[in-house]
């Protein structure tokens, strides 16, 4: 038998996949809590009670798809490469796959203003989990001496700054002549690697 908690975690999960489908069927700014209830099979107030509008659902929803995408990358790097070489690469797969998820195509194409929150005014719960990925992991590249010496907050912040950018901002740049999407990854690993090395 599945306990409270566990049932408010399933139905949370319904609607965030329901919101999901929805922001990818319509986008963001036609996509309504009413709409998100009926494709997740729940009543109105479910919803509701958990997320006063579509923004919050929203934002929910992008902290849990880019979270699992980024951790996953960057914890599922193997162990046996260094310290930075994982930071590295694994920093330039989230950029990539990033670029291409579904949802983060979406949001860029039709509702970019809402990504502007999280680049002007304040971090995201989806940057705190990166930030704190990154930092364990440059702790471990300072022990093993493949990750150069310094403040660890500022070194997490750093990267993932530059990460951020190339995400958001490299398409505006791959349309010049030799500046293809690929060339600009092989450049942010080039930054990464030479930021990092001690």
């Amino acid at each position: 038998m599945m306990s409270v908690r566990n049932i408010a975690e399933a139905t949370d999960a319904k609607v965030l996949d329901a919101a999901r489908d929805c922001v990818l069927h319509v986008g963001v700014r036609r996509t309504t809590l009413t709409d998100v209830a009926r494709r997740a099979g729940v009543s109105r107030m479910t919803v509701y009670r958990r997320w006063p509008d579509v923004r919050v659902l929203v934002g929910d929803l992008m902290t849990r798809e880019w979270t699992a995408l980024a951790t996953g990358i960057l914890h599922g790097q193997d162990r046996a490469a260094g310290a930075r070489d994982r930071v590295v690469e694994g920093s330039v797969a989230v950029s990539k796959q990033l670029r291409a998820h579904p949802l983060f195509r979406k949001v860029v194409d039709v509702d970019p203003e809402l990504l502007l929150p999280y680049v002007l005014d304040r971090r995201g719960a989806s940057q705190d989990v990166m930030l704190e990925v990154l930092e364990g992991v440059i702790r471990e590249g300072q022990r093993d001496d493949t990750i150069r010496a310094g403040n660890v907050n500022a070194l997490a912040a750093s990267v993932l700054l530059t990460v951020q950018s190339f995400t958001l901002s490299a398409h505006t740049m791959a349309d010049r002549r030799g500046c293809s999407q690929s060339a600009l990854d092989r450049e942010l690993r080039h930054l990464l690697e030479g930021y990092l090395t001690p």
